[in-house]
This record gives C-alpha cells, structure tokens and sequence, in this order.
C-alpha cells in the first residue's frame, strides 16, 4: 500500500488532528515526521477532548502504530508528560516507536530559544520559545544531539563539551544569562535514557517495511505549508518542512510511495505568531470567528488571528505539496453570517495577482480581492451528508473547491469526530 500525507495547508490549526483521526481506523502507522511541541493537535473523541502536542494523533487509535520520526525535535520531558497524561486517562501508549535519529531539544535551546525572541523585540518571530528553532539550528550545523545519542554517556558528553563551547559565549557574554554546564545537561538527558530505550528504533526500515507488507502509512505533518522553512512566509515561519517533501525527508519514506496528499484547510483563516496576512480582520466579524471557532492555540493558548477564506492560499499549498484532495473543516463557523466573503486574488499596488507573489515584500503589501456568497442560517452540526446541508453552504463549499486547486473530500461541520461529511473516501 502507499503512503498518505495529511499536510496544514495554511498557517497551521487548520484541524489535522481531526483528519488524522479520522481516518485512524483505516491506517496501521501513523508518523510525525516534522516540528516539535511547538504544535498541537485537538482530538474529539466523544465527550473526551485530547490535546496533543509532541505525539501523533494516532496514538489515539488502538489499533495504529504511531512514530515520532527523524525529522522531530524531541524535548524528552514534554514526551513523558504527555504519554503519562495518556496513560493517566486509560490510553495505551506500549505502541509508540521513536526515530534513533530524531535530535533531541536541550534545556540550552531552550534558553536560547526565549531570551533571543525577547531581545528581537518588535522584530521578534512569534516563535514558542520551546527551542525548536535552536534545535534545527544545531541540526543542519552539525552540533546537534540524536536520541541514539543518549544511550552512550561517553559520545554524549563529548557532544555537550563541544556545543557549549559557542553556546555559553552567547548565553553568557552575549545574553548575561547563566551558562549551562556539561555535568548538568548530560545528566538531565541521561535522566530519560532507560525509559527511552525501549521505544527506539530505525523508524525508516520500520515504515519501509510496513509499506511492503501492503499495511497503510499515514505522514502527519505540524505545522502547515505557509510555516514551511523553504515555502512558508519567511522568515515568520517555522524551523523545519511541513510540506509533503519535507513529509519523505522527515520519516524515512522515499516520495515513489507516497500515493496521496490529504491538505487541510479551515473555511475561514488563522494563524498564530507574527507575519503578513491578507485577509486578517479587526473588526467584529474577527471577533466572532475567534469566538465562535474557539481560536486559542492549542500549545501556547495565545489567541489566533482570524481572516476570511484565502483561495490563493489554498491554491499554492495544492500547488507546493500536490494535494490530491482537500479537508475543509469548521464550516460550522460560519453559520449566521448574511455573506460570507473568500479572497480570490490580491491587489498589490494596483496589480492584480492571481497567485503567491514571488516577493515577500509584496505579500506584506497584498490587500485582498473578494467575491461574496450568500449565507446561510441553518444550525448544519447535525448534517452528515452533503445533500443534508443549506443550499447556501453547499454552494460555498463547492464555490471554494473550484479555487483552490483540487476536490474538496471532507467537510468538517463541528469539533465531534461524528460531526463530519465525506464527500469521497480517502483511503
């Protein structure tokens, strides 16, 4: 069997876990090949709500494998607090597999990861201060530590010895913050070797493995294709690639099995941290998204910007990642509005674009294109067949998927699992 990739294609928040649930039942792996717990995923299970953060949504399901791939950032005290949360509420966690080559965030990253946002000031990213940024940095620098790397104090010693060097000059001299010690990193890193252990493994032969024994893969992607590090809106965007390539780098899975991309989109806007945003609102139609849609991160519960519909967007992600079918969820959220507005090209000094600006100072200068569509009254949460929602809805719904760039296979109609129209299966 292929792969399947469930891929943000937005600024993130867009519903994924929601997605990947979904289709849980049907899928025997489940991956995080990207970020840290810089993200988080909300899974309704009934009346039980799960917010997960560094873990893959499909350590949920009984009967799936999840798999915390090489291309994640692991703070390894985040990882056990979340799996005792789990098991605290009667889930089974004995599945989880761990790459041997994802590296590991230290409490140095960490460190770095705030005062730096904090003496960028007004220029600051909006990053998580998490570390997951110092991390990646130490990764493509060659200074970064790997899980594998825990379970043999001597290499690991070694490695602290050698990223302190720099980065107590920074901390210290730089930051007038406390230098970090090697005792006190090796230890704290050794603290979790043990119980680590048991989890670890070549995640790429084991997926590679599984795909041969014709056993269905799901990639979950953190994050989404507008934080992306290459295609994102840079420099606001993430550290790593949540896009469908960055999907392959990030687990071990070559692109030749990757069957289909599932993107995942609102139907309205969000995004959390700072960046250009087109179609933002500051008005009381902003406010009502926010509070209808209940837009606070999952991770940091900072409050989300909010916007209407971008089908440049969306266009783009399809385009970036090849998204062969679209999720749009929260559709429920718009119920009430007397119009409801989608922008269908920008205007940046006076010249209409179509699609994504190639420049980025142009997209900071992009104001949106509207064409407005009728709305709808009708409480649709119950609906769980196309046919069953408003006309209205249903036009809306069909509207954007003629702009974005491919069909439109779920729509999401409230934050339950039951709360969910399929169009076309997607597995």
């Amino acid at each position: 069997m292929p792969a399947i990739a469930i891929i943000g294609a937005q600024w993130g928040d867009e519903g994924k876990g929601k997605a990947t649930d979904l289709l849980g039942s049907r899928v025997d792996h489940v991956v995080k090949f990207n970020g840290g717990n810089n993200a988080g995923h909300t899974v309704v299970i009934g009346d039980e709500k799960y917010a997960l953060h560094l873990l893959p949504s499909g350590i949920l399901s009984p009967n799936v494998v999840p798999v915390i791939g090489n291309g994640v950032v692991i703070d390894i005290e985040v990882l056990f607090q979340e799996l005792d949360a789990l098991e605290a509420r009667g889930v089974d966690v004995s599945r989880l597999k761990v790459s041997a080559n994802a590296h590991v965030i230290a409490s140095y990253n960490r460190a770095l990861d705030k005062v730096t946002e904090r003496f960028l000031g007004s220029r600051r990213l909006g990053t998580t201060g998490r570390g997951i940024g110092p991390t990646y940095a130490d990764k493509m620098n060659r200074v970064g530590i790997r899980v594998q790397d825990i379970f043999d104090e001597k290499i690991l010693t070694q490695k602290v010895e050698g990223v302190l060097e720099l980065k107590n000059q920074v901390l210290s001299k730089i930051y007038n913050r406390r230098a970090a010690t090697v005792e006190g990193v090796v230890e704290e890193l050794l603290e979790y070797a043990e119980r680590l252990r048991p989890m670890v493994c070549d995640t790429g032969l084991l997926l590679n493995q599984a795909l041969d024994r014709g056993e269905v893969v799901l990639l979950e992607g953190g994050q989404a294709t507008l934080l992306d590090v290459d295609h994102g809106t840079y420099p606001f965007v993430t550290s790593s690639s949540a896009t469908s390539g960055g999907a392959c780098t990030g687990s071990g899975i070559p692109p030749s099995r990757l069957d289909r991309v599932i993107g995942i989109v609102k139907a309205y806007t969000t995004r959390v941290g700072e960046g250009p945003f087109p179609t933002e609102l500051f008005d009381d139609f902003g406010a009502h998204l926010a509070k209808v849609g209940a837009e606070y991160g999952t991770t940091t519960g900072r409050p989300r910007r909010c916007g209407w519909y971008d089908a440049v967007i969306a266009r783009y992600a399809a385009r970036v990642n090849g998204v062969t079918d679209f999720v749009l969820t929260k559709l429920d959220v718009l119920t009430g509005l007397d119009q409801v507005p989608v922008c269908v090209a920008y205007d940046v000094n006076g010249v209409r674009h179509d699609e994504m600006p190639v420049n980025q100072s142009d997209f900071h200068h992009a104001k949106p294109i509207y064409e407005y569509f009728p709305g709808w009254w009708e409480d649709i949460s119950e609906a769980r067949t196309f046919e069953e929602l408003p006309k209205n809805a249903r036009d809306y719904v069909l509207a954007v998927e003629k702009m974005s760039g491919a069909r439109i296979s779920v729509v999401g109609v409230g934050p339950s699992r039951a709360a969910t129209i399929v169009r076309h299966e997607l597995v």
